[in-house]
Formats: C-alpha cells, sequence, structure tokens
C-alpha cells in the first residue's frame, strides 16, 4: 500500500516494523462469512452448524483505527469484496 511504504519511508518509523491491521472494523460471523463466500463464488460450501467448543471466541474483527490515525487509511472493501478477491485469488493461482 503507498500509504504504508511513504510511512516507512519517512524516518517516523525507527525500526522499520510497524504491525498495522488492515480490516474492515465490523465483526463477522462465521456464517456471514460463509454466506459471503458462497454469494460471490456461486459455490455451496459443505459445512455443519454445532455447539460452541472451549476456546472459541465469541467474536473478532480487525480494528483498523492505527492504520487510520498513522496512515489515514480507512477500509473501503465490505466482506464480499475481501471474499470475492479470495476467491479469484484462489481460482488463478490453485486451479
Amino acid at each position: 500500500h503507498t500509504k504504508a511504504l511513504q510511512y516507512l519511508l519517512s524516518g517516523k518509523n525507527e525500526k522499520n516494523l510497524e504491525l498495522i491491521n488492515l480490516g474492515i472494523g465490523e465483526g463477522v460471523t462465521v456464517l456471514e462469512a460463509i454466506k459471503a463466500f458462497e454469494k460471490v463464488s456461486g459455490q455451496d460450501l459443505n459445512y455443519k452448524i454445532g455447539p460452541r467448543r472451549p476456546g472459541d471466541v465469541i467474536a473478532v474483527y480487525a480494528d483498523p483505527s492505527k492504520a487510520q490515525s498513522m496512515l489515514g487509511w480507512n477500509p473501503q472493501l465490505t466482506i464480499e469484496d475481501i471474499m470475492r478477491s479470495a476467491w479469484a485469488w484462489q481460482q488463478k493461482h490453485l486451479g
């Protein structure tokens, strides 16, 4: 990403290493992710809904606030955009 490269070259990052999350900032359930993938790929996924397992987390999402404050970066893609991109990569590289 251009803004990330500009930041690295700016000298503001003395370690030349910075972890920055580029998520959409919204929680997505596993079922929502499955449905988004099915919609954009036209493929039905084989899944089974079962009880929560020990250690399963309630929610996970990527918080882009650090990217927003450090780089002026804001998410522009939806979960469907992300799944569409992942599916296109899969088809191109793994057939």
